[in-house]
């Protein structure tokens, strides 16, 4: 659909406004930001076509850091961990840099299509794709499509044609292809290996009960613990399930600040609590009615009790590794409940809602920053591993993950 300029001007309006009034970030300087949208205003509204207009938009939003504003609608590309379940590391090659298929999620749209980790992307849609600054360190794929791509695999290089089917987005607000949340794997010395691709689902009642049955089954008798959410994206808060597990009691995990409570000194303790995931979806009307509308809330563990692995974990992580799935490696390092093992988290860890903008458009837009218990924030740096190894690509080639070798060196060390 085409826009008029007046239509432009009503869409650029009622994002000038909702970025005044719920923007998080206590230091927000609204006449900065009236600047910034004035400096943008003539490129917005004189953009010829659709996506030179999102372009524009997208440019005048990233001035505000951190910057997870987004602008949305049906056409909008997606970052490949959501949108293909897949990250990629770049390879030069014959003095030429390649995206390089790197954490692909179990179930997920790059492993149906046959992907397989090292793979090297040549084109998508027929265009040939190298990285560069303006690709924002990934190429980005539009949902709810059926995409070919060409890939390079071996040494000496085949050349294969490949599929990448998109999902239609269950949540507008927040579009992504969903893999197997959780799958299983058994190491040496009786170490249990638990994969966490997402945690699907606003309130993650089937991710808690699936991780339910595994702990209760496959894992009884587990005595070490390797939980991998290298690629993990985040997701829902089904995440507070998983920490649960990590220790025996009900303790404090964190909180959302938004900027009203930070602008009026509100006292975390007097935020409702979230204390556990629901096992029912019979329990959704009564948590609907205590937490409407609430942007702050005080999560804490369930109180599962004692488990043989307790302090005998290790987390994998990776520059991939974002949101929910940082909010669980934070704890667990805060509270020395497992060994962090990787590379530096992406520091993507923030509370988002999306308000209608019309004419098929929607922002997505910060409304509270994650604060842990102990009053850490980490939006923008991200989580620091205990121990630091790259993944490395020569390494994939002969079939070997080093950091996974490194997590379980690490408990039989322990």
């Amino acid at each position: 659909m085409m826009l008029t300029r007046s239509q432009r001007e009503m869409i650029l309006t009622k994002i000038q406004k909702l970025v005044a009034e719920k923007y998080f970030d206590p230091n927000f300087d609204e006449t900065e930001w009236n600047n910034i949208v004035e400096q943008h205003r003539r490129f917005i509204l004189e953009a010829e076509g659709s996506p030179s207009f999102e372009r524009a938009i997208a440019t005048m939003l990233a001035e505000l850091p951190p910057s997870p504003l987004a602008l949305l609608s049906d056409r909008t590309l997606i970052a490949p961990p959501s949108a293909i379940n897949a990250s990629f590391s770049v390879r030069t090659i014959g003095d030429q840099p390649h995206w390089i298929f790197k954490d692909l999620l179990p179930g997920g749209v790059a492993a149906r299509a046959g992907v397989k980790a090292g793979d090297v992307l040549v084109s998508i849609d027929g265009e040939t794709v190298h990285p560069s600054i303006s690709d924002g360190f990934s190429p980005h794929f539009e949902m709810r499509q059926e995409i070919p791509i060409v890939v390079l695999r071996g040494d000496p290089g085949e050349e294969l044609s490949l599929t990448l089917h998109t999902a239609i987005p269950k949540y507008k607000d927040n579009p992504y292809s969903e893999p197997a949340a959780l799958t299983t794997g058994t190491r040496t010395g009786n170490i249990a290996y638990l994969r966490v691709s997402m945690f699907p689902g606003a309130i993650g009642i089937d991710f808690a009960n699936e991780l339910d049955a595994i702990f209760a089954g496959r894992f009884k008798n587990a005595e070490r613990l390797i939980i991998d959410m290298r690629g993990n994206p985040g997701g829902g808060i089904g995440g507070l399930t998983l920490m649960s597990y990590m220790v025996a009691d009900r303790i404090p995990i964190g909180y959302s600040k938004s900027r009203d409570m930070a602008r009026h000194n509100v006292s975390p303790e007097s935020l409702p609590v979230f204390d556990r995931v629901p096992r029912s979806k019979l329990a959704l009307p009564l948590l609907i009615f205590k937490f409407l509308s609430k942007t702050s809330i005080f999560l804490y563990t369930e109180e599962l009790g004692p488990r043989p692995w307790h302090e005998q974990t290790v987390i994998l992580v990776d520059e991939h590794t974002a949101g929910a799935a940082e909010m669980v490696a934070q704890f667990a390092q805060e509270n020395g409940l497992a060994t962090i093992v990787g590379m530096k988290t992406a520091g993507r860890l923030v509370t988002r809602r999306a308000s209608k903008l019309g004419f098929g458009y929607r922002l997505v837009i910060p409304i509270a920053a994650y604060v842990s218990a102990k009053g850490v924030q980490i939006e923008g740096t991200g989580i620091t591993p205990d121990i630091s190894i790259p993944w490395s690509c020569e390494g994939n080639d002969i079939g070997s993950d080093a950091q996974l070798l490194c997590a379980i060196e690490t408990l039989h060390t322990t």
